[in-house]
């Protein structure tokens, strides 16, 4: 067990790459103030959520995903509601025994698969590399107080 880096597995963009010399790039981490004497942990947990790049990592998290709940909700209750009223369109064949509304289940399951994916793909690209200079910032100004 490392104790110099709690998350030295953790994978994301550029964390732990190595920087062409051979040697690992260096890990920045958010300009902060230091604790001061006399601080608890949660005296620090909350000036790290007050602080600017806990604010940006949580609007970056928003503004995927409530467009992106939002339309799959959308989507899900235009199913249902099709599914309801309109049933000689849903049973409408596309191909052979195939019908419209076994076209739009799968599709339901194929968005689900693409919202996932577009969901990693946006917190690798996003969200990781600042929330995990969070975590070390955190676990520096914490590194006195106990568990």
């Amino acid at each position: 067990m490392r104790l110099d880096d709690p998350w030295y597995d953790a994978l994301a963009s550029g964390w732990g790459e190595l920087d062409g010399t051979g040697s690992f790039a260096p890990a920045g981490t958010p300009d902060s103030v230091a604790p001061q004497r006399g601080h608890t942990a949660a005296d620090i947990y909350l000036e790290v959520q007050r602080s600017d790049a806990f604010q940006e990592v949580r609007r970056r998290y928003r503004r995927f995903i409530v467009p992106a709940t939002l339309a799959f909700f959308v989507w899900y209750l235009a199913y249902v509601v099709m599914a309801v009223t309109a049933p000689g369109l849903m049973a409408r064949p596309v191909a052979g025994e195939v019908n419209v509304a076994m076209v739009a289940g799968l599709g339901q399951f194929l968005t689900t698969f693409l919202l996932t994916g577009a969901y990693a793909r946006h917190a690798r690209l996003r969200r990781d590399r600042a929330a995990l200079d969070l975590r070390w910032e955190t676990q520096e100004m914490t590194r006195g107080f106990g568990r």
